[in-house]
């Protein structure tokens, strides 16, 4: 394959172009800055006809992936104990489960709430899916608190192809250029967002660990109640009391 590598030489005002075929640069060339002009018109008219294939095969692709979008749903509150098997058993009974993509989270334990992508066979039973969960408890791998399901959003995919006709262009900005105030404001933003985010998370921690601790007290006290009533029926205290108040007994 041929290459063209191109290099400004701002002290000679000149542009060295160096031909790279298979990775071996075999002849260098400068051109003066009325030759330019040409040497920009005969690399554009190489590029042209590659750069339409590359712009007509990302447009399919960004159409595909933005159909892959709307039949994805995205499941959060799952227990760290849910699997790709059980999400395809649990999933399963609203459609065809095509594939099921967890989300890490490097924010905070291993312990907390896990979330997915689900992508399903078809818009209709991806619909299926958020509408039941939203409607009724969806109880999973044991967690205290029902599933969430939503539909899922371009952001959400870390694989997502490049937008056609989107360029990020990238540069130093000095302290008095207009933009570098506006980049500040953006840095500080994002670190407002991670504050919150961590607080955030150890709230939501701190509330489900209360839950637990409520959870287990009621079920201690359920569990001694149900060992007095069994206890009490064992030893022959109940039949006992049932015969003196002239009352109808119980098997035990």
């Amino acid at each position: 394959m041929y290459y063209l590598i191109y290099e400004f030489d701002v002290i000679g005002m000149t542009l060295v172009v160096k031909a790279n075929y298979d990775g071996m640069c075999f002849w260098t060339e400068k051109l003066g800055m009325s030759n330019l002009f040409r040497f920009w018109m005969y690399c554009y008219r190489l590029s042209v006809p590659s750069y339409m294939d590359s712009t007509s095969t990302a447009v399919a692709d960004y159409a595909a992936f933005l159909e892959k979008v709307k039949r994805t749903v995205y499941v959060d509150n799952l227990s760290p104990q849910v699997t790709e098997s059980v999400m395809r058993t649990a999933l399963g009974q609203f459609g065809t489960v095509k594939n099921v993509q967890f989300i890490p989270n490097y924010t905070g334990p291993k312990n907390i709430p896990c979330c997915a992508l689900v992508e399903m066979e078809c818009l209709r039973q991806a619909e299926a899916v958020v509408s039941e969960i939203t409607q009724f408890p969806f109880m999973m791998s044991g967690m205290p608190r029902p599933a969430r399901a939503f539909r899922a959003e371009v952001e959400m995919f870390d694989d997502r192809p490049i937008k056609p006709g989107r360029r990020i262009q990238c540069r130093w900005v000095d302290r008095k250029d207009p933009d570098f105030e506006v980049a500040s404001k953006i840095k500080r933003l994002v670190r407002k967002h991670a504050a919150e985010d961590l607080f955030l998370l150890q709230q939501q921690l701190a509330q489900e660990e209360k839950l637990a601790k409520q959870q287990e007290e009621t079920l201690k006290a359920n569990y001694k109640k149900f060992t007095i009533i069994d206890n009490v029926v064992s030893d022959g205290t109940a039949p006992g009391l049932a015969k003196f108040y002239n009352m109808k007994a119980f098997d035990s």
